[in-house]
């Protein structure tokens, strides 16, 4: 990697300036870039065939490299070589007049744009006024427009038609860490490029021969951690380790990283977890306590413990996990030892509660109180029974402790069948008596044999519908209603053909409900048949042909002559108040 010379000066011309780690070793080609192979093979391949596009989106999260790519590729456009008779190359130079000018960001012909500081037409339109114009000393003209997400969106229209067709002599390099709030139509122009994270172990590596330039040594585990805290960005990470070199004078060690770091000693982190886990609170908090009095963030401590749960989980379930070569070997044979102990439904319980509490305590006015909090529920809820158990406990499982739930043989009530009260068969589908429902499990077990009483009588597809109406389900009884043209039916069977308007899954759904309203399995089948009407259908019909009937009588007649534009509404049935009037 070439290093940048230091030129600048102090006031008084004694020392030069000091000048941070990310900008003193700035990649200043392709090949310096780190954990962007994809991009470098993509771009070099490019530059070497001429088959370059005119507009190019950069994305990836902060401290990867996208301005640095954006500037590297201006030098590749324009390097004339060393003897100033070279053309594009996808290995800048770095000694013409170009590749030096754009190294220290004096070159006319390529211009950067901060968009988040204008983000406005305005701006836009002063750069589209410049873009007709060919370059000065340049090859090519080379607009660099960071956080191009800020633009707002009179300024992303302006800036369309001209980025669909620029002028062969100008290329547009747009970076941006958020990508989703660019337009799809400003990305439909751009060749995109996404810049991965750079791995944890390929971060401290590069940090370990930046130190070794740097003259000051550096512990192993100390790079570990300014790599884990970089979070993958290479920019973030020189920035903790010119600060970690700033703090010991030169010789950086594991502790005062964790110290500068805010974090907590990991051995102790396990500690802290085998307490909360076993549901010892006195120890848990007497453990956070020390940690913050030795200078750990409560935060961090949280952190911490969720991307234990973490390595956990993927332990519990890919036990290789703990056989990679970067994990430490205390780490490794803990973890294996907790992983075991630990269900998965246990770690996932304990990593929502986690989460929960991390978000809980950034908010909180006083953050190791939220912390002491989090851990006092966790510590709690470590020995509640997961859902599975619980299920287990409620229909009382053979095996089970007495304090659990009732075992098998044992005069506790085990869960019985729903009551279902009788359906009075007949044309009307009515229904006698009231019922009883249980509440539902969160698991189907097996169930006992219904009682001879609890059995409920379904003559007709009529009452199939009234029996649904009485449980409460509606939106059932009303497909059954409308969208089932019945096919045939006998005790047990259904089959019918749904329909524009029915659900994929009615049928599977009608028989569960049945199987659990009736006590017995019911076969329901969807067929092709035409079948008959729907009950909807048949009613309607009914209704219309007594309509026609009440219209042909003469008496009814006689009130539409005598009262013109009347119209006949519903038609009821008078028999009812007979026996009234036989009592009168």
């Amino acid at each position: 990697m070439r290093q940048d010379k230091d030129t600048s000066e102090a006031a008084d011309g004694t020392r030069p300036a000091y000048r941070v780690l990310a900008r003193k070793y700035r990649p200043a080609s392709f090949a310096d870039l780190i954990g962007q192979d994809a991009l470098i093979r993509t771009l070099t391949n490019a530059i070497s065939s001429g088959r370059l596009a005119h507009a190019f989106m950069l994305t990836g999260v902060r401290g990867v490299g996208k301005t640095t790519t954006a500037r590297i590729l201006a030098r590749a456009l324009n390097c004339i070589g060393p003897d100033g008779s070279g053309g594009a190359a996808a290995e800048p130079c770095g000694q013409c007049e170009h590749c030096l000018a754009i190294a220290e960001d004096r070159h006319v012909d390529v211009i950067e744009m901060d968009a988040a500081s204008r983000t406005g037409i305005d701006d836009i339109r002063e750069l589209i006024e410049g873009v007709r114009y060919r370059p000065v000393t340049a090859r090519t003209k080379v607009y660099i427009i960071d956080e191009v997400h800020m633009l707002s969106r009179q300024a992303f229209n302006g800036l369309l038609k001209t980025l669909e067709e620029p002028p062969e002599h100008v290329v547009f390099i747009f970076a941006t860490t958020e990508i989703r709030k660019v337009p799809v139509t400003v990305l439909s122009r751009c060749q995109r490029f996404d810049l991965r994270r750079v791995a944890q172990d390929r971060l401290a590596e590069h940090f370990a021969g930046l130190a070794e330039r740097e003259g000051v040594r550096v512990a192993p585990a100390a790079l570990a951690m300014i790599a884990r805290a970089a979070d993958g960005s290479v920019r973030d990470g020189l920035s903790l380790l010119d600060q970690a070199i700033a703090l010991t004078g030169g010789d950086v060690g594991e502790k005062e990283v964790k110290v500068m770091l805010g974090l907590a000693d990991r051995g102790r982190i396990f500690d802290l977890f085998e307490a909360v886990m076993g549901g010892e609170i006195a120890a848990a908090l007497d453990l956070l306590g020390d940690l913050y009095a030795a200078g750990a963030d409560p935060l961090a401590v949280l952190q911490d413990l969720l991307e234990l749960t973490h390595f956990l989980t993927r332990v519990r379930l890919v036990p290789r996990v703990a056989e990679d070569p970067g994990v430490p070997e205390t780490e490794r044979v803990r973890g294996q030892a907790l992983a075991d102990k630990l269900g998965v439904a246990v770690l996932a319980r304990a990593w929502q509660m986690l989460l929960k509490g991390l978000g809980e305590a950034r908010t909180a006015p006083s953050p190791i109180q939220a912390a002491d909090m989090v851990l006092i529920r966790l510590a709690h809820a470590s020995d509640l029974p997961t859902p599975g158990e619980l299920v287990r406990r409620l229909h009382g499982e053979p095996g089970m402790a007495l304090d659990q739930a009732p075992p098998a043989g044992s005069g506790g009530a085990a869960p019985g069948p729903r009551a279902v009260a009788p359906v009075t068969p007949g044309g009307s589908g009515a229904i006698a008596g009231s019922a009883a429902l249980a509440s539902e499990p969160l698991v189907q077990a097996p169930q006992p044999e219904p009682e001879a009483g609890n059995l409920v009588s379904l003559e007709s597809f009529v009452d199939v519908v009234a029996l649904a109406r009485a449980r409460k389900e509606g939106i059932l009884a009303g497909h059954l209603e409308g969208d089932v043209h019945l096919v045939r039916f006998e005790p047990g069977v259904i089959e019918f053909r749904p329909g524009e308007r029915a659900p994929n899954d009615l049928a599977g759904r009608l028989g569960r409900y049945l199987q659990d309203w009736t006590g017995r399995r019911w076969m329901v089948g969807v067929s092709s048949a035409s079948g008959a009407p729907s009950l909807r259908e048949q009613r309607q019909a009914r209704d219309a042909e007594r309509l026609e009937e009440a219209a042909q009588d003469p008496l009814v007649q006689e009130v539409m002559t005598l009262f013109p534009g009347a119209r006949i509404v519903e038609v009821r049935d008078a028999a009812a108040k007979e026996p009234q009037e036989d009592e009168r």
